[in-house]
């Protein structure tokens, strides 16, 4: 399990990154995402807007990736769910992949909150969790097993010629 943070500082008060950071994706900046569903929508008796998306992103692999891994395609689909408090200020958003979830899980989580200093500002704080031991696992043993039917294609094509070899000596 890996987890990942970082923090970001944006020059821009909260509002204008919460609206932005909703209508993100698609953008000719990331064709990676190329399709946004909205599967749920509602407002609380808080006044917190909840929101359910479906994200269908293109990130390709490398054809030796898509052979170890026995995929053809690499679509994946990733769910988020997001929580606007006007209130308390605060934008979370949630995100998982729930493709290839028997290779890799990744967890994302980004919370927006006005600067304490200063309310022109807000901070991105970015954490993502990635585990994946089984998947690593399994490619450990495929490539072990590979490696295995190398060697003993090797060692046959050796025994030949060197039989070849000891026969023409006698």
């Amino acid at each position: 399990m890996k987890l990942w943070t970082s923090e970001h500082v944006f020059n821009h008060p909260w509002e204008t990154v919460t609206k932005a950071a909703m209508q993100k994706y698609p953008n000719p900046m990331n064709p990676n995402v190329f399709g946004v569903d909205v599967l749920d929508r509602r407002v609380d008796a808080s006044g917190r807007l909840h929101s359910t998306r479906l994200l269908s992103t293109e990130w390709g692999l490398p054809s030796m990736a898509k052979s170890m891994f026995g995929v053809t395609r690499t679509c994946t689909y990733v769910q988020e769910h997001s929580i606007v408090d006007p209130k308390e200020k605060t934008f979370e958003l949630k995100s998982t992949n729930i493709s290839f979830t028997n290779m890799v899980s990744v967890d994302e989580k980004l919370t927006y909150k006005p600067h304490p200093e200063n309310p022109e500002k807000t901070v991105l704080t970015q954490e993502a969790v990635i585990s994946g031991r089984e998947a690593m696992e399994w490619v450990i043993r495929r490539l072990n097993n590979e490696i295995e039917e190398l060697a003993a294609t090797a060692r046959g094509t050796m025994r030949a010629p060197m039989a070849a070899a000891a026969a023409a000596d006698e």
